[in-house]
């Protein structure tokens, strides 16, 4: 793959990049009502999603930053977006055009006053791949192979302007509507100057790792923080397959259950016994050893959730709490779906709405099991998101409901589900986190 030798950082240059796009994506549109005349309506839709796609990644990958990490964020969703964008911007989560080797060398010049070669005794000139925010090359010292992960210039300067200029796209995409859209968006960009601060990645990572020490067969790297810096961390290097390319092998069925269970506690135990959880769950953030082991590889984006709304929010995933009115009412309330100027109707309708949604996608915690390789399961996610992107009387409401909380913990259950979904998990046992919280039970609630 092509390195990249200089990523736009001017608010100038990144926003004429973007409207440069959107004159792209006006061309394409023409082109769509053209091809109506000689074409089903589906053809040419698939051909306008196909050719938008395309046009946008490839501007997204040649900014980095926080605009491919919103289309990594969506590519996670199958649901929010036609195929073909999923399909194009799922590639941000592990393959992006690198940064050459000059741009490499001038990161580690301003963080250390040292070049790669002056700190490790040997160092990969190619990276051996690349996300959104960074990439990692491969390096050794003193007989050890280190993963050196290194941010792409610019990326945490930039994230204010960035998100100025994609929250118009972001807002329509997504029905947002009014003031009330500014605590989401704030959520966002907090979150993402915390994925470019590397300092307080590893902190947090080392805190987390500390605290799952009791869960089997999962591992972590070790940080070397003499070594690492604000755009630059140095971490063992870890040997196994991206979860995705694990998912895709012909490993066995019981070694799919095993990954899937691991992946599945280390999520649960963090959530309701931590307080705290990594955010992030794509394939680019997960390797599988020649074990069977589940290995995270990536804290940068964690997400701390307040009692009363983790409290509210299992509530709210309790089927009997769903089937009572009054409760459910209550709970959605609590957790600030309604808004001022909902009329009664209003609220019935968010009510039932809401109300098929959770049951749906709570099912796999009104059971003890759950098989996350049913596709029926899934084809019902899908034809849900399909129903709401069509209906009416939602597309006309301020779609700005529930608390900022939600955007990460549902993206997190989404990609989760996804993940489990690709390994083709069949039996995962559900609160099967409760047996590992013997001497870590004071460290936070059980849910």
């Amino acid at each position: 793959m092509k390195s990249v030798n200089k990523i736009p950082k001017s608010k100038i240059k990144r926003a004429s990049k973007i409207v440069g796009t959107g004159a792209k994506v006006g061309v394409n549109y023409i082109k769509y009502y053209g091809s109506r005349l000689v074409k089903s309506k589906e053809d040419a839709q698939q051909q306008l999603d196909k050719d938008n796609a395309e046009d946008i990644y490839n501007s997204l990958q040649e900014l980095k930053g926080s605009p491919l990490k919103m289309a990594q964020m969506m590519s996670m969703d199958k649901n929010i977006l036609p195929s073909a964008y999923v399909e194009k911007f799922s590639l941000s989560q592990f393959s992006v055009p690198p940064l050459s080797y000059s741009l490499v060398v001038k990161t580690f010049n301003k963080e250390f006053g040292k070049s790669p070669t002056e700190l490790f005794d040997s160092f990969n000139k190619e990276a051996s791949h690349a996300a959104s925010i960074g990439q990692v090359h491969e390096a050794r010292r003193k007989g050890k192979k280190l993963a050196i992960k290194i941010q792409y210039p610019g990326v945490a300067d930039s994230i204010k302007s960035d998100l100025a200029l994609v929250k118009p796209m972001a807002k329509r995409l997504f029905n947002i509507k009014g003031k009330a859209s500014d605590k989401y968006f704030k959520e966002v960009e907090e979150k993402l100057l915390e994925e470019t601060d590397y300092v307080l990645e590893v902190k947090k990572a080392e805190e987390i790792i500390e605290k799952c020490q009791s869960l089997p067969n999962i591992r972590f790297p070790r940080y070397h923080k003499k070594r690492s810096g604000k755009r630059i961390i140095t971490m063992e290097w870890m040997e196994g397959l991206h979860l995705s390319e694990y998912a895709e092998s012909i490993a066995p069925q019981k070694s799919r259950n095993i990954v899937g269970q691991s992946l599945w506690d280390f999520y649960m135990y963090q959530i309701h016994v931590l307080n705290e959880f990594q955010a992030d769950p794509h394939p680019g953030n997960f390797l599988v050893s020649p074990k069977n082991e589940l290995i995270a590889l990536d804290f940068g984006c964690t997400k701390k959730i307040p009692e009363k709304f983790y409290r509210n929010f299992f509530k709210l995933m309790d089927k009997k709490n769903i089937k009572d009115e009054s409760k459910f009412e209550e709970l959605l309330e609590e957790l600030g779906f309604f808004k001022e100027a909902d009329s009664v109707k209003d609220k019935l309708f968010v009510m039932e709405l809401f109300g098929e949604l959770l049951i749906l996608l709570a099912k796999p915690f009104h059971s003890d099991r759950f098989d996350f390789s049913d596709e029926s399961f899934f084809q019902k996610i899908a034809e849900k998101g399909d129903e709401l992107s069509k209906n009416k009387n939602l597309r006309k409401m301020d779609s700005t409901r529930g608390s900022k909380h939600f955007i990460y913990l549902n993206r997190t259950f989404f990609g989760l589900y996804n993940l489990l979904h690709q390994l083709k998990s069949e039996d995962i046992i559900i609160d099967n986190y409760k047996n590992y919280l013997n001497s870590t039970r004071s460290l936070g609630r059980v849910g």
